[in-house]
């Protein structure tokens, strides 16, 4: 089908809309940084070409026949007028200054860090870094996937586990994650699994949450009470913490033999630092090994982002969540690295998937990565001693002052204090005087206190901790003293515990001490990546849109990303303020009462919302006095992955719906499933536009049919760039819609993570949103489910990007984002469809804000796949549309609102161009075999060898359009062989020696 040529023209003509209120003599008065106009690529002139190309003179109009009049907005959003980018920023650093930067000891899994400036600069504050998509073209991703392989290697060695992954969203999740992989490799037979009780208690709960879900029997309580027995089967795996959450270094060896007995899996949560001085996991029996990276050069933000990470022994590969990097070999020999196992991948294994995660924490693994490789295994160890050794001084005052150190064996950087004899309600006052000093401590209900340190610990600190303790008078100890002290004493002496053996002995952690070697390192490998600095990447549902410099100049600010989560709220009033305003702004854009900011991936928001469902369900049970046996989850069959793998985390049943030759939902089988299964339907999950591109006209028809069977409707956010200002989920009858913030509102995708997955629900399901066991969100309801993060706001410090966002474009700048991208989407459909088959449109030839072209043909004609044309992009300088996906042997093809018409034709051209050679091929003008779309992408050291044998010349295979002349991105490896990387399996740094031979 052919997108239509024409359409009557309605609306308000352009010029109107671009119109600014007042007369001529004030509007010269308005910001001159205006961010919308900034944001939106196309030029009002270009913008009156492209609707003159699809049929329309005015964005009202392509509006009108595009979304279905019976859901459009009646009025406009009520969100503030756009701002300028320098006067937001001014009174944001005024709403930022309310937050209260203190030194934070409280521990609990979150430390206070220094990001080397280098890292800071370079790569956080980078869009080489931070614009880059997760890496399916690994072709075009080697640079960041060197980078993870090296995180990957760095925690194997750490953790003393062979097999690392590339990183999971927290500690808490990482855990959870890891008490389902244990459920998973018992084959679900065992359905016991033990926490130790001196766990953080932010992992304790959030392994609750997980647990209620998967039918996981879990028990909570001390190491030296384990039953192996407990549960259906015995215990499938336990957790213990190392060192434990008030600073005990504990020796599981025996614990983890006996589990290894009874055919129970050992999981260790570490702290990653202590692994440079302490035994690894490995090396005393742990099976699988989870933490945070935090401390490695991350800052806390509020709890985030943050990578996690997990690592486990190599027969277990294919039951670890999240993505594996690997190294394989690319067409000419040469060692080249992807993503590992791609099967695994949630979008082609659905309900039988080892999780919802499909999204990493990639841009963070990388910086804790660059931290590894800048530090060294040296320099980690120095910080690691320096900071037990502040500790212990600190120990030591303790003692002089008489009070008392808990645990009695080694200590690491954590302490747990009983205050001396007859002061043992003095706890408030000492953690008053440290207030009164700018430090939090960690305050336990018995009255104990705890202090974590860590590498930016000093003389300093030590002696107003001390005065804290003196009830705020100043000890006069000497700190240097106190440490030899404990020198003398053993109290440094971690004896067994000690670790022995080497770490980090790859050649990148020895080669980079310089801050202008690291510089260069970091370049080289940014080089190799495709990112929006290079150009516009058009993956559908993906939305990669501009990440404006104005909104990530707040992230690094240390009002914002000094902040413990778990510090006191009189701390983070900058931050509150931030979010009430940030939540309104989503209840108004979703049509929701309520909004929870907590989920901290978009994979995280799908299972909240299905778990705020499941609870709603099973509180009007009870209130109704009847058994809840509403657990069936209607999933179209053309849903993303994640939804049915996260239908099932939430202990729902998948049932599937049809789709008919449109794409659309099959509203007679729809009838016919809810109205099957009407005792026991929860929900639906749906995408709105479908992820066919199109809205469909029956939306509303679609909610009322579930609402009509008991059922609630949760609509996936992946395609809200196409909804806001101009619709809303809660105006379609929807109950529940998570946000992709790292794609409608503007947080980077950073090559795979961070993201953000806040839920907006409807009035019914306010009551359920998570709370959190450490510190209770103020959006946390009357009957809250557990935490579905670990830290209560998810990731915080990234919120103030689509907070920046938001507040720069206004109400007016919001909708004409979304109008544009609809544009910008229709124009390229148009321009294609005289080339290509675009596969759905709605009954007016239309499309959203992304469409599918077939090339399923081409298989047969030219001997031409889908993957074929996206290597062939590649020498073209851009990266692929999403691949055979909702359709198998389709591009989907989203262009977002912030790319140019030049940068559209740029990539039309491109497309158009590859069809050509295509036609070539078919037209036999080519060779079938040896052409530049088999053989794409091409390589510099290719196009320059001596031995070129290809019936085509270097100038097609390398500048196959004029515009590369100008600018040339080289793919640093050609093709890959995914299937040699999956049947040899190497996910960690190989010696120098091996790239020799």
């Amino acid at each position: 089908m052919s997108i239509a040529s024409t359409k009557p023209s309605s609306g308000t003509p352009l010029s109107s809309e671009s119109r600014t209120n007042g007369s001529a003599a004030t509007r010269i008065l308005n910001f001159v940084d205006g961010f919308s106009k900034r944001h939106i690529g196309p030029s009002p002139s270009d913008l009156e070409t492209m609707l003159a190309t699809v049929g329309f003179d005015s964005l009202e109009g392509l509006s009108d026949a595009t979304v279905p009049r019976d859901i459009r907005l009646e009025s406009e959003l009520v969100i503030p007028e756009a701002r300028g980018e320098r006067e937001f920023l001014s009174a944001l650093k005024t709403i930022a200054g309310k937050n209260k930067v203190h030194r934070s000891c409280i521990g609990m899994g979150y430390t206070d860090t220094v990001t080397p400036p280098v890292i800071l600069r370079n790569v956080l504050e980078n869009p080489g870094w931070y614009t880059q998509y997760t890496p399916y073209q690994a072709e075009i991703a080697q640079g960041r996937l060197e980078a993870l392989l090296n995180f990957q290697t760095m925690i194997a060695d750490l953790t003393g586990l062979p097999l690392a992954g590339a990183s999971l969203l927290d500690e808490a999740t990482a855990a959870a994650e890891a008490m389902t992989m244990c459920y998973s490799i018992a084959s679900h037979k065992k359905t016991g699994f033990w926490a130790s009780d001196d766990c953080h208690p932010q992992t304790l709960s959030l392994l609750q949450t997980r647990a209620d879900g998967l039918g996981i029997d879990l028990k909570i309580g001390p190491v030296e009470e384990i039953d192996f027995e407990h549960g259906e089967g015995g215990l499938c795996g336990l957790l213990v913490q190392y060192p434990t959450t008030d600073g005990r270094i504990e020796d599981y060896r025996d614990v983890a033999e006996k589990a290894k007995q009874c055919g129970c899996m050992t999981v260790a949560s570490a702290d990653i630092l202590g692994l440079t001085v302490l035994t690894p996991p490995g090396e005393w029996g742990a099976d699988i090994c989870v933490g945070s990276a935090q401390r490695f050069g991350v800052p806390m933000g509020l709890g985030g982002p943050h990578a996690a990470y997990i690592a486990t022994h190599e027969k277990h590969a294919r039951k670890l969540p999240g993505r594996i990097i690997g190294i394989s070999k690319d067409v000419h020999g040469n060692r080249a690295l992807r993503m590992a196992i791609q099967t695994r991948e949630q979008h082609i294994r659905r309900d039988k998937a080892t999780s919802n995660i499909c999204t990493a924490q990639a841009l963070l693994a990388i910086i804790s990565s660059f931290y590894g490789v800048y530090h060294g295994p040296e320099g980690l160890t120095d910080i690691a001693r320096r900071t037990q050794a502040y500790t212990a001084a600190l120990a030591k005052g303790l003692a002089r002052l008489g009070h008392e150190t808990l645990g009695g064996g080694p200590i690491f950087d954590t302490i747990r204090i009983r205050l001396g004899k007859g002061r043992t309600h003095a706890a408030r006052q000492v953690a008053d005087a440290a207030r009164e000093r700018l430090i939090n401590l960690r305050e336990y209900d018995d009255g104990t206190l705890g202090v974590t340190l860590d590498e930016t610990a000093d003389r300093a600190l030590v002696a107003d901790l001390l005065a804290a303790f003196n009830f705020g008078h100043y000890t006069g100890f000497d700190v240097d003293e106190l440490v030899n002290e404990a020198d003398a004493d053993g109290t440094l002496d971690l004896g067994a515990f000690a670790r022995t053996s080497d770490f980090m002995t790859h050649e990148v952690f020895h080669s980079y001490r310089s801050e202008t070697e690291l510089l260069r390192y970091i370049f080289k490998l940014m080089g190799r990546d495709l990112s929006l600095a290079n150009s516009m990447i058009p993956l559908g549902s993906c939305t990669m849109k501009l990440n404006g410099t104005s909104e990530m100049i707040p992230v690094t600010w240390p009002e914002f990303a000094n902040i413990h989560p778990f510090a006191p709220d009189v701390q983070w009033r900058g931050y509150t303020h931030m979010f009430r305003e940030l939540e309104r702004w989503l209840c108004e854009v979703t049509g929701f009462a309520a909004v929870s900011l907590q989920p901290n991936a978009g994979s995280q928001g799908e299972y909240a919302g299905l778990l705020v469902i499941r609870a709603y369900h099973e509180h009007m049970a009870k209130s109704e006095g009847r058994e809840n046996v509403r657990n069936v989850c209607l999933i179209p069959t053309s849903a993303h992955g994640t939804n049915p793998a996260s239908a099932v985390m939430a202990g729902m049943k998948v049932v599937a719906i049809k789709c008919d030759d449109r794409g659309d939902i099959d509203m007679d089988d729809l009838r016919a499933k809810a109205s099957k299964h009407a005792d026991h339907l929860s929900a639906l999950m749906i995408t709105y536009p479908s992820t066919h591109g199109v809205f469909e006209p029956t939306i509303r028809e679609v909610c009322d049919v579930i609402h009509q069977h008991g059922g609630q409707v949760y609509m996936d956010g992946a395609n809200m760039n196409a909804q806001v200002g101009l619709t809303s989920p809660g105006i379609c009858g929807a109950d529940v819609c998570h946000l992709n913030l790292h794609k409608t509102f503007c947080i980077p995708h950073g090559g795979g993570g961070p993201g953000m997955g806040p839920i907006g629900v409807a009035k019914q399901l306010v009551p359920f949103l998570p709370g959190h066991p450490v510190e209770r969100p103020d959006t946390a309801g009357e009957f809250a489910i557990g935490p579905v993060a670990a830290a209560p706001y998810g990731s915080p410090s990234i919120l103030t990007i689509s907070y920046v966002y938001i507040a720069l474009m206004g109400a007016a700048g919001l909708k004409k984002a979304t109008q544009v991208a609809i544009l910008n989407a229709n124009y390229m459909a148009k321009r294609l469809s005289e080339h290509y088959d675009v596969l759905y449109t709605d009954a007016n030839g239309f499309v959203a804000h992304e469409f599918i072209i077939d090339c399923r043909s081409f298989e047969k004609t030219a001997g031409i796949k889908t993957d074929d044309i996206a290597k062939r992009l590649m020498d073209y300088g851009f990266h692929a549309p999403t691949m055979s996906w909702p359709v198998a042997g389709t591009l989907m093809i989203e262009p977002t609102e912030s790319e140019s018409k030049e940068e559209l034709d740029r990539f039309c051209d491109a497309l158009i161009a590859i069809r050509k050679e295509i036609q070539a091929i078919e037209d036999g003008q080519m060779d079938r075999d040896d052409n530049p779309l088999h053989n794409a992408p091409h390589t510099m050291h290719e196009i320059g060898s001596d031995d070129w044998s290809h019936p085509y010349s270097r100038e097609q295979a390398a500048w196959p359009a004029a515009w590369l002349r100008d600018a040339k991105f080289w793919p640093t490896v050609g093709r890959i062989d995914n299937t040699y990387g999956d049947r040899n399996l190497v996910c960690s740094c190989i010696p120098m020696s091996d790239y020799e031979q």
